[in-house]
């Protein structure tokens, strides 16, 4: 197969846990056309990342574009029940970053503790609520509606209302990643956020990391 030319734009590959994240992903795609191609496939509730593997090995569709493709970004909510799936999941990015040499891809991980409408309140208030119970999301997800009526998961109406608002959600994410380096949270190194990302997923601390995904999309305008 001949090599396939790099585009001037970004390309980036959008794999999501749920309706939800899939539409506000389609959101920045919208918002950020001029400077990246994001490309979203349908999600998948269970085994996102076993699922995203699979593709890559299996799939012609996926596997040819690995010359072209600059960052795979994994769009999803962080449990408590993934404390244990570290080590695994990490494997997976080591695998997908050498889908290509000289650069690696770049895979980017978009989480969220216990829900996206966590992520979802940052567009309209600070706030740093415990996400662990059934009942903690439960609340979330009605604040939300109360901000946004007739919000349901994966509507995509009050889902493009909400991601109007991106501009303020990022530095109140920001803000409480930030605040988890006084809980012992690892500094982003200079060539991944592995470390940083290890600790997010093995404590139970409420953050988001959706706005360093959007900060790197404002960078390329730059």
């Amino acid at each position: 197969m001949a090599r396939q030319v790099r585009n001037a734009k970004k390309v980036i590959y959008v794999f999501c846990e749920g309706e939800s994240e899939e539409e506000y992903a389609k959101c920045l795609h919208a918002t950020f056309s001029d400077v990246a191609t994001l490309h979203i496939p349908p999600p998948v509730s269970t085994g996102l990342f076993e699922d995203t593997k699979r593709k890559f090995d299996k799939e012609p569709r996926f596997r040819n574009n690995a010359e072209v493709i600059d960052e795979i970004w994994f769009f999803f909510d962080t449990e408590d029940c993934d404390v244990d799936q570290w080590e695994k999941r990490l494997k997976i990015i080591k695998r997908l970053r050498g889908l290509r040499k000289k650069p690696n891809v770049q895979v980017r991980l978009l989480m969220t503790s216990g829900c996206v409408e966590y992520w979802f309140l940052l567009h309209y208030e600070m706030a740093v609520p415990a996400l662990h119970t059934v009942a903690d999301k439960d609340n979330a997800r009605r604040r939300v509606q109360q901000l946004v009526p007739g919000y349901e998961k994966g509507d995509p109406a009050t889902i493009r209302q909400i991601a109007a608002n991106w501009s303020v959600a990022v530095p109140r994410g920001e803000e409480v990643l930030a605040r988890l380096t006084a809980d012992g949270m690892p500094l982003v190194g200079t060539k991944n956020s592995d470390d940083r990302d290890a600790w997010l997923h093995r404590n139970e601390y409420t953050f988001t990391t959706v706005q360093e995904a959007i900060r790197f999309l404002e960078s390329l305008r730059k």
